[in-house]
């Protein structure tokens, strides 16, 4: 698949291998991620650069395939994160997370 598509999107895709390893990262992730490396961070381990709990949740998600979403607020911005596994021809790929900084009056509609 091409993804130079994914520079477009005004959010940070991260996706890494079954081992962890950073394979991809979009415009907006390497921006994200200037000061631990940008770019250069591509071909490392998700897992020295994540201490704990994080650490733990991100092997937890590597072993069981397992999926996680929350939102994070770091000064004043508030973020969406969603991580899922990713699938090749029904055989478990890795991780794709993708991050997506959220309007400060975001509606929430409830729908019956």
């Amino acid at each position: 698949m091409k993804k130079e598509w994914l520079h477009s999107l005004d959010a940070a895709i991260t996706i890494c291998d079954k081992d962890g390893i950073i394979v991809y990262m979009n415009r907006k992730s390497t921006e994200t991620f200037a000061k631990e490396g940008g770019k250069k961070l591509i071909g490392t381990n998700l897992m020295d650069c994540h201490p704990e709990p994080a650490g733990r949740i991100l092997k937890e998600m590597l072993e069981n395939q397992r999926e996680n979403t929350y939102t994070i607020e770091k000064n004043g911005v508030r973020k969406l994160i969603v991580q899922k596994p990713v699938y090749d021809h029904g055989n478990f790929d890795g991780l794709i997370e993708m991050s997506i900084i959220l309007p400060k009056d975001m509606p929430n509609f409830v729908r019956g």
